[in-house]
């Protein structure tokens, strides 16, 4: 993926302007419950749980396809699907986990402290109740599933971009990290962030495709595509 042709402030001013998804029930239980955990106010550490969650759905879906592989061998379209779910659930799981790790440098360079939700055993209870919704979702419906998801990380998108909005000294912070270089190439954190933001709108995007529902797809200039389509 290209990340040093886009406009990142551009998207991020993008983002605050697009209204957000009308959530279902169920998003919007799951974000209520999350704040009344972590607080309305989005942290560094709220971000840093937001990751560690957000890698979940993709590992229950690459079992999932895997097991459709297994059982439906002989039929190539469905095999054809699977593995393209599968390599998009790869590739967001190692982008969120690059979310995680260059949020967890930014904690250390301001020298915070992780608050109590972030103490074990306690990410171990959230990740599991997770872990169990994202798996009864793919075994029961994955295209709800898929929507589900788009629904996550729209909402991510939107806090992101607003936590960059938040933090006006980040213009200012340059970027000297090993780590976060592996990320990208940025000037300041506040590019940073705004790079993290565009990315969910990805995983968003692709997450609305593969739930049948293109026309919710957000484009920009530079979008990620492959085969000649969104992707």
């Amino acid at each position: 993926m290209e990340k040093t042709s886009i406009n990142l402030k551009r998207e991020q001013q993008a983002s605050m302007a697009r209204a957000r998804y009308n959530y279902s029930a169920i998003a919007r239980f799951f974000f209520f419950t999350m704040d009344l955990v972590t607080g309305r106010k989005m942290t560094l550490a709220k971000a840093k749980l937001l990751e560690i969650l957000a890698c979940i759905p993709y590992r229950a879906w690459e079992s999932r396809q895997y097991a459709c592989m297994t059982h439906h061998y002989g039929n190539q379209e469905l095999v054809r699907r699977s593995q393209m779910i599968m390599t998009w659930g790869r590739e967001s799981q190692d982008n969120e986990y690059r979310h995680l790790l260059v949020i967890n440098e930014k904690i250390i360079e301001d020298n915070a402290v992780d608050p109590w939700y972030l103490s074990p055993p306690i990410p171990s209870l959230m990740v599991a109740f997770y872990a169990l919704l994202a798996w009864t979702m793919a075994l029961l419906d994955i295209r709800r599933a898929f929507l589900f998801n788009a629904e996550f990380e729209d909402h991510a998108e939107h806090v992101y971009a607003q936590f960059v909005q938040e933090h006006p000294e980040w213009e200012m912070q340059p970027v000297d990290n090993a780590l976060v270089k592996e990320y990208g190439v940025f000037q300041t954190w506040a590019e940073v962030f705004r790079r993290i933001s565009l990315d969910e709108r990805d995983h968003m995007n692709r997450s609305f495709i593969f739930c049948g529902r293109p026309d919710c797809v957000v484009e920009y200039e530079g979008m990620p595509i492959r085969n000649g389509a969104v992707f």
